[in-house]
């Protein structure tokens, strides 16, 4: 039998102390929930290395906007410095080349368009490597040339 001095406003009633243990049983699950958060090593570095990527995919952004900016100026230089009778021949030279590629899918068969467009569709999806490729075979052959010299 429990014995409460009457009068003794200090102890607790059995609903506090009902209270007091659900709130305490939160209080436990909570703080379990963070240890078992800290603990988790993967999910921390899942998290991390989303941070990360995150980071990246801005500085790339930032990155490739310099690049393009910087890209537009120099060809901005480049044709204020060209002379206007080299840039209409320059457009000339366009404007043939693309009446003979008009010209020459118009008189080719349709499996060679076809092909043509799936190579050009795959140079487009694949540019990095090509533009590599083309840079090491320049590379290259200006190389053997400056040989040839010596």
């Amino acid at each position: 039998m429990s014995h409460q001095p009457e009068g003794d406003e200090s102890a607790p009633t059995p609903d506090q102390v009902r209270e007091h243990v659900e709130h305490t049983r939160h209080e436990l699950g909570r703080t379990v929930e963070a240890l078992a958060a800290k603990a988790d090593i993967k999910e921390q570095a899942r998290e991390k290395a989303a941070e990360i990527k995150e980071q990246a995919a801005g500085a790339a952004e930032f990155v490739t906007d310099q690049l393009r900016t910087k890209a537009a100026h120099a060809a901005e230089l480049v044709k204020d410095k060209t002379p206007d009778p080299v840039l209409d021949k320059a457009a000339q030279v366009r404007d043939g080349a693309i009446h003979a590629g008009h010209l020459a899918a118009s008189k080719s068969p349709e499996h060679v368009r076809e092909k043509a467009a799936s190579a050009a569709t795959m140079a487009r999806a694949n540019r990095v490597p090509l533009i590599a490729a083309a840079a090491a075979v320049v590379f290259l052959l200006l190389l053997r040339r400056n040989r040839r010299r010596r």
